[in-house]
């Protein structure tokens, strides 16, 4: 049986670092990608036959996927787990921050996938993992911009399942809730707060920050329901992982599909009128 090889952006800490080790664990080839490979020195010394550490910029990853065909022949399962997030209320987060926002999070992913797409066609199967967030799902005050990119990553996602299914590729959205990552200590950039929206923000700040070494989540646990999903049968198009994800989500679909009973009248209320 061939070595599964597993391409993993933004590797050098937190979901991807956790990703990288699970695979090693695994006995599987390991890409770990991310801006810097300073961080990835760990993992070359733990197995330096089956991993690769390669710079990658998520909107140019041409270089780090050639040199993963090199090395390995092929790409099995492609996670794309780079990105940041934004604190801030809509208008407290200027437009060059929204857009930087989305540059990484999602144009960075959709980069990733068109590149390796030829290859995994070419291997008529293989795996694309979209790290979202049950805030791509649903949006909080002050989350604004970063579940915009991931809404964007989930509604290309959805698409891209059927498009690829005839080629054998599996599409897998993950919607993490809190895990005990670096993401609330590194990952979060703060809008200055406007004075207006403190009465609305003010929580939503406290929690993240507080939020740093409290999330009940293990991220190497993260890594074996990803894999176990991608061995299913029937692979699911969304996954949420730890409870508090699981519950918002229900949460959220019960009060859509509460909100789709009581306005249904309305709605189709709409119809044109008979000649």
């Amino acid at each position: 049986m061939t070595t599964q090889t597993w391409f993993i952006t933004g590797a050098s800490s937190g979901f991807g670092m956790a990703f990288a080790r699970y695979a090693l664990d695994r006995g599987y080839n390991v890409v770990a990608t991310a801006r810097s490979t300073a961080k990835l020195a760990a993992l070359v010394e733990a197995a330096p036959q089956r991993v690769l550490a390669h710079k990658l910029d998520v909107t140019a990853p041409g270089a780090a996927l050639a040199a993963a065909i090199a090395r390995f022949g092929r790409i099995d399962v492609l996670i794309n787990n780079a990105g940041y997030g934004i604190i801030g209320a809509v208008e407290e987060t200027p437009e060059a921050e929204l857009r930087a926002q989305l540059e990484t999070n999602f144009f960075g992913a959709v980069a990733v996938i068109r590149a390796v797409l030829p290859q995994l066609r070419h291997q008529r199967g293989g795996a694309i993992v979209n790290v979202s967030s049950m805030g791509g799902q649903m949006s909080f005050a002050g989350a604004g911009a970063y579940s915009a990119s991931k809404f964007a990553l989930e509604g290309l996602s959805e698409a891209l399942a059927p498009e690829l299914a005839p080629f054998g590729i599996k599409v897998l959205i993950v919607e993490p809730g809190a895990f005990r990552t670096g993401f609330a200590a590194d990952a979060l950039r703060y809008m200055p707060m406007m004075e207006a929206y403190q009465g609305v923000m003010s929580a939503t700040r406290d929690l993240a920050h507080a939020m740093h070494g409290t999330q009940a989540g293990d991220p190497y646990k993260a890594a074996r329901a990803i894999e176990r999903a991608l061995a299913a049968q029937t692979t699911p198009l969304r996954l949420q992982l730890g409870g508090d994800a699981i519950e918002a989500v229900r949460q959220h679909g019960e009060k859509l599909l509460g909100d789709l009973a009581q306005w249904e009248a309305v709605g189709l209320d709409t119809r044109l009128d008979a000649a």
